[in-house]
């Protein structure tokens, strides 16, 4: 049943949910909206309630409480035109290792109604080339894209990515963003489970946090990350130089003879401290400059708003 008061930029509309085990409450009243065409990317610890919400959002879960709208449907319905419009990518998928790429893709085209076009998966999964290639035979990053490519068969307006680069090298995982930059350039509307920081940073439109069972912190990564956290200028001191004047606003931190700055105009800061350092003849050791990431935030949020830990899944 589609929902008419739904805005029609909306895939995902959550409000007010709720999922209880006897007792224990997994999700605590969750406010959630997913734009059409965007990665929206879910993070949390574990026991955060991430995997209970995704799974409430595929119709895999009954919620105890709230309203759930995923493309108009309620997933709980479990009707055919819902489960045919959108793509599930579980963390482990089991595929034929005896049949081709080709052949794998093309037997869960079959399947669907209007499936995407064999060369749009294949160009978007960046496996052209190994379209003959027997599953059992790719590697593990391309056995994961062949995950995606087999969520993507039956052209889906909404992807549900859960964990898309566990295991993967920093080189496999580059090439996994750049399979999910392609999809979103075919449309599709995704939602992102990941542990990884950076990768949620360089993918997400949005970020929601989840911490025991809440989202406690919203919003597109540069807003996460703070134009106003102060920036943290670090160094280290020769060993035969005196400790800088207060003027400079560095305090002992890290190690031996490492000092840090925080400033939210940094640079001042590090004109007084080079000017003050050229002055003495020297060289400044390990100097670096960095701005507070959404993994210091995700850290900063977890520390606080879970003091007890949580149980949910």
């Amino acid at each position: 049943m589609t929902s008419n008061h739904m805005p029609t930029e909306v895939a995902i509309h959550v409000a007010g949910l709720r999922k209880s085990y006897g007792d224990f409450e997994a999700v605590r009243g969750i406010e959630l909206q997913v734009r059409i065409g965007e990665v929206y990317a879910l993070l949390g610890p574990n026991g955060a309630g991430k995997t209970t919400t995704v799974e409430i959002l595929e119709g895999h879960r009954n919620r105890t409480d709230g309203t759930v709208s995923v493309l108009g449907h309620d997933p709980e319905r479990n009707e055919r035109g819902f489960r045919e419009r959108i793509g599930i990518v579980l963390q482990d998928t089991s595929v034929d290792p005896y049949l081709s790429v080709l052949e794998t893709i093309n037997m869960f085209r079959g399947y669907y109604p209007n499936p995407l076009p064999l060369d749009t998966i294949l160009n978007a999964t960046g496996l052209v080339e190994q379209a003959g290639v027997r599953a059992g035979k790719l590697s593990g990053g391309q056995q994961r894209r062949l995950d995606v490519a087999v969520g993507l068969a039956g052209n889906p307006e909404l992807l549900f990515l859960d964990e898309p680069t566990t295991g993967f090298d920093p080189s496999a995982r580059r090439g996994a963003w750049d399979m999910v930059k392609n999809l979103q350039s075919l449309g599709k509307t995704i939602l992102l489970t990941t542990h990884y920081m950076e990768e949620a940073e360089h993918l997400a439109d949005r970020v929601g946090i989840m911490i025991e069972g809440r989202i406690a912190v919203e919003g597109s990564p540069q807003e996460i990350v703070r134009t106003d956290a102060p920036t943290v200028i670090r160094f280290r001191l020769p060993d035969d130089l005196a400790p800088p004047p207060p003027d400079i606003g560095a305090t002992p931190g890290g190690g031996a003879g490492m000092y840090e700055i925080q400033t939210t105009g940094p640079t001042a800061a590090l004109h007084r401290l080079t000017s003050w350092v050229i002055e003495a003849g020297r060289e400044l050791e390990d100097l670096s400059v960095s701005r507070p990431s959404l993994e210091d935030i995700f850290i900063e949020v977890t520390r606080q708003d879970s003091p007890g830990g949580g149980g949910a899944q």
